[in-house]
């Protein structure tokens, strides 16, 4: 039987970035929602950047040189904003266009790509902060509905024979090529979507932290509608 893990087990809602910040994880939760509803035409920015690559890297100065409508506009000072609030707080933040991102087929019957449900792992203590502004969102998955891919007898035993090495060695090898990190869902499992135009934070594993990372992962894309992503 699946175990319970209701949305409100897991994630914090709050109001503000100070909020966001500033609120700690504890017991279950490991995803922080700041819930918004976004003002902008961030469509027309997608479509005025003219992206031909998989993956396109915005920068600051590139949108600032986009002639652009009004709500146009105010998509990009919401952009230009959420950038600057989490680089002040010493973040890195990338805003990309994605149109898909690549697959792994190095080892098909375990895909390790960012389609597959994951966490992050950091050797510092840090989260994962992310919004999507138009396209599909990501998706996470309550611990309790998901099972780690190399706890299962049968992933487990085409790892070994992949590995082929001696058995003490067999995890080093597992955390050297991130099998560990991906998880599998459970049948009737519940994901939960991460909508468009919040700002999340995710629990990280790292060696500090007080909950289970969270898993998530990205989105199939759609319709060729690419998909404007600010992550760090």
């Amino acid at each position: 039987m699946l175990p319970s893990s209701p949305a409100e087990n897991q994630i914090c809602y709050v109001s503000t970035f100070q909020e966001l910040i500033s609120t700690p994880f504890r017991g279950e939760i490991n995803a922080m929602c700041w819930k918004r509803t976004l003002q902008g035409n961030f469509e027309e920015i997608v479509s005025k950047l003219n992206s031909t690559e998989n993956i396109t890297t915005i920068e600051p100065e590139t949108l600032e040189a986009l002639t652009l409508s009004v709500p146009g506009q105010r998509a990009r000072e919401i952009l230009l904003s959420d950038w600057k609030l989490l680089s002040a707080i010493g973040a890195s933040p990338v805003l990309n266009i994605i149109k898909y991102y690549d697959r792994d087929d190095l080892f098909p019957f375990f895909p390790t790509d960012v389609y597959s449900y994951h966490v992050d792992r950091s050797p510092i203590p840090t989260y994962t902060f992310l919004c999507t502004y138009y396209g599909e969102p990501s998706d996470i998955l309550p611990n309790a509905h998901g099972k780690q891919k190399v706890l299962i007898a049968e992933v487990r035993e085409e790892l070994k024979k992949l590995y082929g090495g001696k058995e003490e060695g067999f995890e080093a090898f597992l955390t050297e090529h991130f099998f560990d990190l991906h998880y599998q869902a459970l049948p009737h499992a519940q994901p939960i979507s991460l909508g468009v135009g919040h700002l999340w934070k995710l629990a990280v594993d790292h060696p500090e932290s007080q909950v289970l990372p969270c898993i998530h992962r990205a989105p199939k894309e759609t319709g060729g509608i690419h998909r404007l992503l600010l992550i760090c």
